[in-house]
């Protein structure tokens, strides 16, 4: 009985700290941390080795969330969409046509069995099956999948069905096709499913300011939803290295359409710390919720440097299909009971949005060292594209960051970025780590630990931590134990919580000027409000439906190129502080 008991009571001691080391945090932050890979075709690395992934695919399976992405020589598994563990695969080709790594993979579900094919424009590449991968058992379902496609997904109807879409291209238009599910064989010839209009929809024009500057746009990444009866065909444009990097949205009757094409884009993300959301997929989570998981856009060490992030979706009364990238580089919590995403607030806020601020934007930082140009403020600029880097990567080097007045934290995410990474760095590396200690001060002389993670052994270059309960605190010191690779550099050390203070004024002024001769763009423009930093522009073509949204910092213009030619427009504004948001100005219509 005894030897029972103590049985019983180290059973319930490893629950106990299993739960204060994985179950306490229920929240997450954009961009998603995992132990992102580094560039591993030659090729695209000619500015450095940087970590890199894109074109990702989130699919529930067997209780459990799996991710594939470009060029990783494996996928993650969660239990929860927070805690990822890492699988070495490689989906190589048996025929070593010297590109042994799936690149913006599709990933389908056929009865009780996941299959993944990689892109290739030719037949010689195996369609892999799996009902454990978990367990990383994987083995050849076709040896020669008879039509290439690039950029493939897949799709099975609730009549068995089953279905590819393919497409990455700016000449030519996304495809469909009905494939035999036993044999895979393609039914019939493929269809042109979608072109791009860059004429009438801004937002699909090439370039970082949409001005189709010297390519015309890529169609790609295509992924198909289906919600009561109807077909949500979602594609990425029109350029992966953009901010506007998109995933518009077709809507049909049938999985091969016709399908209309929707005004706005499902998921786009202008502005803010994390920029871009497309070419990505929409999934369902345990609770029978919608989310989407898409790219996002560092592009600084190469064009194709990119990250995932994951925004919570969902489909309004008429059947509408959103998704919220408002705060969406903002703490969110996770899936859970009793959360309905499908609910879009008045506030233009998802239910999943803790309401947590960010406490330290542009505010007074103190560091160890700095290397050359990258200054202590590119840390808190809410930039992702800059940085700073100390002159070391050696412990006890650390950035110091004043919250301007005693707040209350709750949440702080450290992104790390690539300084100095060594040249032989290339593909995925699944022993490094970073270590490092956070302290928390209300008066800058007297220091508590926050966070020790001095004894870590894992990758966590998106690292944020939610903590077990608040601090009051002014200053947030985070200092180097350990880096895996190059300088002590960060491009954000983000704060967030509250202020404990007054939220915003709301914001007077506000005006849209749709241009003349071009209805593509408006010139946007609004006073400054005093106590705020930054500012959320709401727009739809429809006034309850204003799913689209914008934030700009430290600016009071905006210049808008992403409006459909050919319908009206519906704006307002809402000013930005550590301490909330103001009230949402009356909603205006722009002809």
């Amino acid at each position: 009985m005894l030897k029972y008991f103590r049985t019983i009571g180290l059973f319930l001691l490893f629950t106990f700290y299993f739960l204060l080391s994985h179950g306490q945090q229920k929240t997450y932050c954009n961009p998603v941390n995992i132990d992102y890979g580094y560039t591993p075709i030659p090729n695209f690395s000619e500015w450095g080795r940087h970590r890199a992934t894109a074109d990702p695919v989130i699919v529930l399976y067997k209780g459990d969330y799996y991710l594939f992405s470009t060029n990783q020589w494996g996928y993650w598994w969660s239990p929860d969409m927070l805690n990822w563990k890492f699988i070495s695969k490689k989906f190589l080709r048996p025929w070593n046509e010297g590109y042994d790594e799936l690149c913006a993979p599709g990933v389908g579900i056929i009865g009780d069995t996941m299959i993944v094919f990689g892109s290739t424009y030719t037949s010689k590449f195996t369609m892999w099956m799996s009902t454990n991968p978990k367990a990383n058992d994987w083995k050849p379902l076709v040896d020669s999948f008879d039509i290439g496609g690039w950029d493939p997904s897949f799709f099975t109807d609730d009549d068995g069905k089953f279905y590819m879409y393919n497409g990455s291209s700016n000449k030519f238009p996304m495809y469909g096709i009905e494939l035999n599910r036993k044999t895979l064989q393609p039914i019939g010839t493929r269809k042109e499913m979608y072109l791009l209009e860059p004429w009438r929809f801004g937002w699909q024009r090439f370039g970082e300011h949409m001005d189709n500057t010297f390519l015309d746009p890529f169609i790609e990444g295509s992924h198909m939803t289906k919600y009561k009866g109807k077909y949500y065909l979602q594609y990425g444009a029109p350029g992966t290295e953009f901010s506007g990097y998109a995933d518009g949205l077709l809507v049909g009757n049938h999985p091969l359409g016709s399908f209309e094409a929707q005004s706005d884009p499902l998921s786009i993300k202008l502005g803010g710390y994390v920029r871009g959301a497309g070419h990505g997929t929409t999934f369902i989570d345990k609770y029978n919720q919608y989310w989407h998981v898409s790219t996002t856009v560092v592009s600084v060490k190469n064009t194709f440097e990119r990250r995932i992030g994951i925004w919570p979706t969902g489909f309004d009364k008429e059947d509408q299909m959103f998704c919220n990238t408002t705060f969406g580089d903002y703490p969110h919590f996770i899936p859970a009971p009793g959360i309905d995403g499908s609910v879009y607030g008045k506030d233009g806020k998802s239910p999943y949005f803790t309401g947590w601020m960010l406490l330290n934007y542009n505010k007074p930082v103190q560091v160890s060292s700095t290397l050359g140009s990258y200054v202590p403020n590119n840390a808190v600029d809410e930039l992702t594209k800059t940085y700073w880097s100390a002159k070391s990567g050696e412990k006890g080097e650390w950035i110091q960051t004043d919250l301007g007045n005693v707040s209350t934290v709750n949440a702080v995410q450290i992104n790390y970025a690539d300084q100095d990474v060594e040249a032989t760095r290339l593909g995925k590396y699944n022993d490094q780590y970073h270590q490092y200690k956070l302290w928390s001060s209300v008066d800058g002389k007297k220091w508590s630990i926050l966070v020790d993670k001095s004894q870590n052994k894992t990758d966590i270059p998106h690292e944020y931590v939610e903590l077990p309960k608040p601090v009051q605190a002014r200053y947030i010191r985070l200092e180097n134990i350990h880096m895996p690779t190059g300088k002590f550099a960060i491009s954000g050390l983000r704060v967030f919580g509250n202020g404990n203070g007054a939220k915003p004024e709301p914001v007077q002024g506000f005006i849209v000027l749709r241009t003349e001769k071009d209805k593509r763009s408006a010139f946007i423009k609004w006073r400054p409000v005093d106590n705020a930093f930054a500012y959320n522009i709401y727009y739809g073509t429809h006034p309850d439906k204003l799913y689209t949204s914008i934030m700009v910092h430290s600016n009071n213009e905006y210049w808008m190129k992403a409006m459909d030619a050919q319908k009206p427009y519906y704006y307002c504004i809402e000013s930005v502080n550590e301490n909330g948001t103001s009230e949402r100005t009356k909603v205006i219509k722009v002809d």
